[in-house]
């Protein structure tokens, strides 16, 4: 059974994914595992295919060879070897495991802020009206955006609307967060709030695996960083054993030396 770092039973198990959009390679035999309560944060270069392995792990994206489970069980496909797909109808339900926020908030513009979050409950889980209100609630005072329930997404900033939709993700309870660049459409002065909630989620025990440019807060939030080039991980490992000013890893050094002024 493939095992994380500190050797607890991977929950999410990547094991050579290799993924090709026509002749240009994008995954090149990732190998990857995260563990129950693990913050993995994925960074690296434009193209090194970060949000390309996020959206696998979701089969947003199918990919060509090697095998991703978890929680044990196949994603997309009947198993590795065979490589039937799954039915659209178990697709849904191993989605619901892996809840996923985008870069653009993706709310639907004529549900308010509870509404969206109800949807998936409703639709995919099974909830009543009633309880999917409750939980939206919950989960809206969870993010700060209590006094939000009714508003439409137009009616919201960006980073509110990005609470909505983290809000939405987590009130799935999904086994999983992917978190895809979920700052870079925001105003500058937006982020830190976003910021705050993933981290008391992390501080909450929440499985994450996230795509970030925002250094400092990957090394504050993360239980390892793994840094991508061209389609492969170069290095693994603790963040401050990655994002050492030291690294011998010449494309890191390259990568991180454009942060250095941030002081992360």
């Amino acid at each position: 059974m493939a095992t994380s770092s500190n050797n607890s039973p991977a929950l999410l198990a990547i094991a050579e994914v290799s993924k090709s959009f026509g002749p240009v390679a994008v995954l090149r035999s990732v190998s990857l595992q995260v563990a129950k309560g693990e913050v993995v944060t994925i960074i690296g270069p434009s193209g090194s295919g970060k949000t390309t392995l996020l959206r696998c792990v979701n089969f947003l994206e199918s990919y060509d060879s090697g095998s991703i489970r978890i929680d044990g069980k196949e994603v997309g496909y009947r198993d590795s070897e065979t490589r039937q797909r799954r039915s659209e109808r178990d697709l849904a339900a191993m989605r619901a495991e892996t809840g996923m926020v985008f870069q653009s908030f993706n709310l639907f513009p004529h549900l308010t802020a509870a509404g969206n979050i109800m949807l998936g409950l409703t639709k995919v889980r099974g909830k009543s009206n009633a309880e999917a209100r409750s939980i939206a609630e919950h989960w809206l005072g969870r993010v700060g955006l209590a006094h939000k329930a009714d508003s439409l997404p137009a009616e919201l900033s960006g980073g509110q609307q990005q609470r909505v939709g983290i809000a939405r993700a987590v009130a799935m309870e999904p086994k999983i967060l992917l978190l895809d660049e979920i700052t870079s459409a925001l105003d500058p002065e937006l982020v830190g709030e976003v910021l705050a909630v993933v981290k008391s989620l992390a501080e909450d025990g929440m499985t994450m695996v996230m795509v970030t440019h925002e250094m400092a807060f990957a090394r504050d939030a993360s239980s390892r960083i793994v840094f991508m080039a061209d389609g492969g991980i170069s290095a693994v490992g603790p963040p401050k054993e990655v994002l050492a000013a030291e690294t011998t890893n010449e494309r890191l050094r390259t990568f991180l030396a454009r942060f250095r002024a941030s002081h992360f």
